[in-house]
């Protein structure tokens, strides 16, 4: 449904960072981070999770991997390795990092189970994987009309192009099938309204065309929306982040 190759794609990465980003970091944050662990982010995107860890792992090694890397700045850290590749056919030595983690990258990939265990099997023993993706609330339960058409639509088009907003619910057992230990989990509500910087204009704006194109909106829907967005009374929850994480068994 989206490419890399839109001269929005940018707004919609750094909306997506902007809104999820401190969700992220303090999930890492309760993690063991040692200053050496060698780490791979699936699905870099804008790189703020790249960045983050190379940060906080100075004498370690970051790897980050997108299909699409112009949106990555591989000059920020000497120890940052920037790979452009697809993660599905991209194979790492078992046992290689520390600390895996992607975020709303697996819903999008036809065998998004067996990347989960081709990713736990890429983990140091007493490594940590973490899977963010979204969950999308039903569309008809927006107490808003036009909110309901917009959000049928969207979720319409991530259906036709492959796409499972409801996977994340998946996670916990799939870690804990992929004898992954210590697995935990948590939510971030989204956030659509509100007069606050909205992630939702960005994302809606760049999926304009599908959404137009599947029949479930208008030109006039999307006006509206952009309308609604003004309105302090207007406040929606769309969607929530479910964050799932565990850890490769260590050696005895």
């Amino acid at each position: 449904m989206l490419g890399n190759d839109e001269p929005r794609e940018r707004d919609r990465l750094e909306s997506i960072q902007h809104s999820v980003d401190t969700f992220t970091t303090n999930i890492l944050q309760g993690l063991p981070i040692r200053s050496t662990w060698n780490c791979l982010e699936l699905g870099a995107g804008a790189g703020s999770i790249a960045y983050w860890l190379a940060d906080h792992c100075p004498d370690g090694h970051v790897v980050a991997v997108d299909l699409d890397t112009r949106h990555l700045d591989g000059g920020r850290a000497t120890n940052l390795e920037i790979q452009e590749a697809d993660i599905t056919r991209q194979d790492y030595t078992p046992g290689t990092f520390d600390l895996i983690h992607a975020r709303y990258v697996f819903c999008h990939l036809s065998d998004r189970d067996e990347m989960v265990a081709r990713a736990a099997g890429w983990l140091s023993p007493g490594g940590w994987l973490i899977i963010e993706e979204p969950y999308d609330l039903p569309a008809d339960t927006s107490p808003f009309p036009l909110i309901q058409r917009i959000l049928t639509a969207y979720q319409h088009s991530y259906r036709q192009n492959g796409a499972d907003m409801t996977w994340a619910r998946r996670l916990p057992a799939l870690l804990a099938r992929n004898t992954l230990t210590e697995v935990a989990f948590a939510g971030n509500l989204g956030h659509m309204g509100g007069l606050e910087k909205d992630r939702w204009r960005p994302l809606i704006d760049r999926a304009a065309p599908a959404l137009l194109a599947s029949g479930l909106v208008t030109d006039a829907d999307l006006t509206e929306f952009a309308e609604l967005l003004k309105d302090p009374a207007f406040i929606d929850i769309p969607q929530m982040t479910i964050s799932a994480w565990g850890r490769s068994p260590s050696d005895i």
